[in-house]
This record gives C-alpha cells, structure tokens and sequence, in this order.
C-alpha cells in the first residue's frame, strides 16, 4: 500500500513540475507586459491572452494539486493520521513542519478564487486579478519548492534526489 501512495504521489509531484514549467514560461512571455494597464491589457493580441489564460489555469491547478493531493500525501507518508483532518488541520501541521505559512496560502487561494471575476465587465477588475496571479506565482513555486526539500530530505525512499529522476521539484 505505501509503494502505492508513493507511486500516486510521485506523481503529483511530476503534474506539479509541469504546472510550475508552464507558470514560467507564461511568466517569461508575460513580463514585457508587467505592470499591466488597462490599455495594455486591451490591446493584447489572441497569443498573449493565451499566455494569461495558461498562467491563470496553471496557478489554480497547481494550488489544487499541492492542496488536495500533495499535502495530505505528506502526512500520509509521515504516518500521520489524516482521514479525521480537515484541511485547516493539514495546513496547521505543515506549518509545524515549516513547509508553509498558513495565512500565505490562504492568501494565495483567495487571489485564486479572485481570478474568478476575469472576464468581468470592469477591466481594471480583470487586470488587477491577472497582476495578482502574476505576482503571486513566484509565492506559490516556492511553497512547491519547500514541499519539494522536505520530501527529499524526508522521504529518501522516493528517490527524489537521484540525478534521473523525472521529478525536477522546480
């Protein structure tokens, strides 16, 4: 069973990899943009709109991936009793364990769930949103980063330092 929840685990890790590559290349396009106007912002052509729409998904995907499944696999994996947590109750541990603030990834998730007025008549709404994102990208890669260096330094049996593994951590 724990070669199983390693294996799902893994990877979650290798989807949360190409989450954190695609930030960045929508990130590297965006930044020429940065700090978006208004004007700017309607004035960008079907391409660069695509690239706000990938750094929109993949933020999401990624806070969902490190939230629903990367964070209870950590404890499951500590041997910790997880079914009875709530996800408050996760997030305290892992705190305790100094892989996250609390109060920063519920910061995170609600410049996520602002994301959800978009397409919003009022454009300054929509690009305040997407500057958030933007901005709050390079917070969300580094609470990956630090799941990713306590796993190593945690769970050798994963095999998350071997110079071939698929798993970059990014």
């Amino acid at each position: 069973m724990i070669k199983d929840i390693e294996k799902t685990f893994k990877e979650k890790l290798y989807e949360c990899d190409k989450h954190v590559e695609k930030i960045t290349v929508s990130k590297n396009h965006l930044h020429a943009f940065m700090p978006l106007s208004v004007e700017t912002y309607l004035k960008l052509n079907d391409v660069d709109i695509s690239f706000i729409d990938q750094l929109i998904f993949r933020f999401s995907k990624l806070q969902d991936s490190m939230g629903e499944k990367i964070f209870p696999a950590i404890l499951v994996l500590a041997k910790e009793e997880v079914k009875k947590k709530t996800f408050i109750d996760i997030l305290n541990r892992l705190e305790e364990l100094e892989i996250l603030d609390k109060a920063e990834w519920l910061k995170l998730r609600e410049i996520r769930n602002d994301i959800a007025h978009e397409y919003s008549f009022n454009k300054a709404e929509v690009v305040d949103s997407i500057i958030a994102i933007y901005n709050a990208s390079d917070d969300l890669m580094s609470i990956y980063r630090a799941t990713c260096d306590f796993c190593k330094n945690n769970f050798k049996s994963l095999g998350l330092d071997d110079s071939d593994s698929t798993i970059k951590c990014a």
